[in-house]
């Protein structure tokens, strides 16, 4: 923490100050001081409390000052306020010596893993776009010198780059286009964005050129040898090609699309079916209704008469 022109910096400013700390957005007092967000943190972080301390530029409390309270109350009201300075100063000049390196350490890997919760949020994602557009994090799989090699990757997360994309879906991370941009359609205008060659612009609010930019045809490495590419065959040759190739047609990586399609083509065809089924059905009904049911019915009566009639007479 450092004083320029009579204004105290925080731990924060002065921590994302720092050559190689560019990444890093500053987190708000308040986002750290919900407990929530805190959630799991104290068994990850060694001297949890006193890191937050620092994080929050809060004087530190010392445990040992009621004991020595009670033990030195008479020798501090015959040496009067003096006494109690020089050794409250004694006391902390002994505790930075020993434990500040330690809890720097502890609040900057506090303060890290704090920053991964707080980049998803929508204050601290609007934080990493403007940074974005200052161009501040340039390529992050070459960062632009050694300094950025001591960040860790777990302040960041694996959850911030998709959902950052997702969020602003018109950022475009594929590069210059070959042809004209195409402006996005307004909001409300009913028109479908459609790009080159009847390709959509945007697929489930993602860009279809944020689709694997670095993938496609003319986009994968062949190895070569004086010219002549390798074979598949050969315990050298490149393997599994299909994870690095991309669909010309763009349109089949839309799986929502696909999946209603495939339901409704399913539903049609059940409907089939079911008409088709309902034909053979009807046709037994009428079978049954054409049927000589009342004959039957007469004959079964008359028999069972002539019955009781040979049986009446028989008795008789």
């Amino acid at each position: 923490m450092s004083i320029s022109s009579g204004v105290t910096e925080s731990w924060i400013t002065a921590f994302c100050s720092l050559m190689g700390h560019e990444y890093f957005a500053e987190v708000s007092e308040e986002f750290i001081e919900d407990d929530f967000n805190l959630t799991g943190l104290q068994s990850q972080v060694p001297k949890f409390k006193e890191a937050l301390e620092m994080i929050l530029d809060v004087e530190p409390e010392d445990d040992e000052d009621e004991d020595e309270d009670e033990y030195d109350e008479d020798e501090d009201a015959i040496l009067g306020d003096d006494r109690d300075y020089i050794r409250s100063s004694e006391r902390r000049h002994v505790r930075v010596a020993s434990d500040l390196s330690a809890i720097e350490t502890s609040a900057e890997l506090l303060y890290g893993l704090i920053h991964q919760r707080y980049i998803t949020s929508r204050q601290g994602i609007q934080q990493m776009l403007e940074k974005y557009e200052r161009q501040d994090f340039g390529d992050l799989y070459t960062p632009p010198n050694s300094r950025f090699q001591t960040v860790d990757g777990a302040f960041f997360g694996t959850t911030f780059g998709c959902l950052f994309f997702m969020t602003f879906p018109e950022l475009d991370v594929s590069g210059p286009a070959d042809g004209p941009v195409t402006s996005l359609p307004a909001a409300g205008s009913g028109k479908t964005p459609q790009g080159a060659a009847g390709q959509p612009i945007q697929i489930n609010g993602v860009m279809t050129d944020n689709l694997a930019p670095g993938l496609g045809q003319g986009k994968i490495y062949e190895p070569k040898i004086y010219g002549f590419k390798v074979s598949e065959r050969a315990k050298s040759g490149p393997r599994m090609k299909w994870l690095r190739m991309k669909p010309e047609d763009i349109h089949e990586l839309d799986e929502s699309a696909i999946y209603h399609a495939a339901r409704r083509d399913s539903g049609d065809a059940d409907g089939d079916t079911e008409m088709g089924a309902v034909d053979p059905q009807q046709a037994a009904i009428n079978r049954r209704k054409k049927a000589p049911i009342r004959k039957r019915r007469v004959g079964t009566s008359a028999a069972a008469g002539s019955m009781n009639k040979n049986g009446a007479g028989e008795a008789g």
